[in-house]
């Protein structure tokens, strides 16, 4: 019998699913991703981050290896803390604006990913649109 009571159990399982989640959109993973790595369909992912599988330390390990976190990082993750951070905007008498600069640097690897993301969409649509263009001619 475990020692954590079920409703405690409960909790930690809903907060971690969650936790989980909110790592995942900030890396912008799609649960496409998680579940091509995790080698499992796109639904049985989406049943660990609703909550509707049992989640192994085994698969927590394996998704966090995914997620180029730890596991403590999963369990102590605080999203209010994380995003509050980040928005906290201080003004002054000119109408300036100065975001936090506690968390730049994290802040600036976060753009960084999703800009290099973008990059990749935009080219992979160039190809496409190029494929089109020789298939069809111009439009």
């Amino acid at each position: 019998m475990s020692a954590i009571p079920y409703p405690q159990r409960k909790n930690m399982a809903t907060s971690i699913k969650n936790k989980i989640k909110s790592i995942r959109e900030l890396k912008n993973y799609t649960q496409e991703y998680m579940a091509e790595q995790l080698g499992v369909t796109q639904a049985g992912y989406s049943k660990i981050e609703k909550g509707k599988t049992i989640l192994s330390y085994v698969k927590l390990v394996e998704i966090a290896r995914i997620l180029e976190v730890s596991v403590e990082d999963i369990i102590s993750f605080d999203s209010e803390r994380y995003f509050s951070s980040f928005n906290k905007v201080i003004g002054n008498n000119n109408g300036s604006i100065l975001i936090n600069t506690e968390n730049t640097s994290t802040l600036k690897l976060l753009y960084e990913d999703k800009i290099m993301l973008l990059e990749k969409l935009l080219s992979k649509t160039e190809a496409e649109l190029e494929r089109y263009k020789d298939k069809f001619g111009e439009l």
